[in-house]
């Protein structure tokens, strides 16, 4: 028969919520948390204007 229960001292931190968010909130020693940038969101707002510049350019060369 399988053994499915790990090592003693190896806990699952998924196998309650209080366990992962005590996990999750642990912050590594010598790192900090960054707040998001808006430099993706910006990239993206960018990327889709000009594949609409693109889109609409091509339309008017074709019914030209």
């Amino acid at each position: 028969m399988a053994n499915t229960q790990g090592p003693q001292g190896n806990y699952d931190p998924a196998g309650s919520t209080q366990m992962f968010r005590a996990f999750v909130d642990e912050a590594p020693q010598g790192r900090q948390r960054q707040a998001p940038s808006s430099g993706p969101r910006v990239g993206v707002i960018v990327g889709v204007v000009v594949a609409l510049v693109v889109v609409a350019g091509v339309a008017w060369l074709a019914l030209k």
